[in-house]
């Protein structure tokens, strides 16, 4: 008779495996390199774009104007006084031909003192350079009509001329603006050439004084 084997001391075996219906959990696949690489240079691309985007959308800062007007109704502002208490009583103004455009603004105002047909003319140009730096050209201005001496305590620079004792020419330039004003004698005749008025030409020596007064009221009233 087949006895049944002894628990004790007797052969162990192996628990039987279970089997479920579920399947073990995948481990997950390593991501290859390239794919990496690739996000990481999509995402530097459109951070690059992004800046350059923002950077083409931001406005430069404009040149410093100091405070002048780029629009001046140039003959109300000049009030010369200095000079009509030399010349004589302001009797006329007209106003000159105006330069309105993105790169510079022109604006000019002629006035005579005294007697039309005897009398001095004073001519004030403004130029407001917007775009560029004037101060090569003024230089080269300077130069070329003549203005040898230097004025102090007028603008950066500044020149003059006197003419011969009959006139007076200077230029100023401060930051981005020029203000040129010339005067000179009025000479009007008659049909056969005779002059009229029977005024003396004024001695006109160290003019200079007076017109560099009146120019730096001009450029006070400008940066109001």
């Amino acid at each position: 008779m087949i006895s049944e084997p002894e628990l004790e001391g007797g052969e162990e075996f192996d628990a039987p495996e279970v089997l479920t219906e579920a399947p073990p959990p995948r481990r997950p696949r390593p991501r290859s390199p390239w794919l990496w690489a690739l996000g990481g240079a999509v995402l530097a691309s459109a951070v690059w774009g992004g800046g350059l985007y923002a950077y083409g959308q931001r406005k430069e800062p404009g040149v410093d104007l100091g405070g002048y007007p780029q629009e001046v109704k140039l003959c109300e502002v000049a009030k010369l006084k200095a000079l009509g208490g030399i010349l004589g009583k302001r009797s006329q103004d007209g106003v000159g031909p105006e330069l309105d455009d993105p790169a510079v603004y022109e604006s000019s105002c002629e006035t005579t003192f005294g007697p039309p047909e005897s009398g001095y003319s004073a001519s004030l140009t403004y130029t407001l350079h917007k775009a560029t730096d004037p101060g090569p050209e003024f230089a080269a201005r300077s130069k070329y009509y003549d203005l040898t001496t230097p004025i102090g305590g007028l603008g950066e620079a500044a020149f003059f001329d006197g003419r011969g004792g009959e006139g007076g020419e200077m230029r100023v330039l401060d930051g981005q603006v020029e203000i040129a004003l010339n005067v000179y004698r009025q000479y009007s005749t008659d049909a056969d050439g005779n002059p009229l008025g029977d005024s003396k030409p004024l001695d006109l020596t160290g003019i200079d004084v007076p017109m560099t007064q009146d120019v730096l009221a001009v450029m006070a009233a400008l940066k109001k």
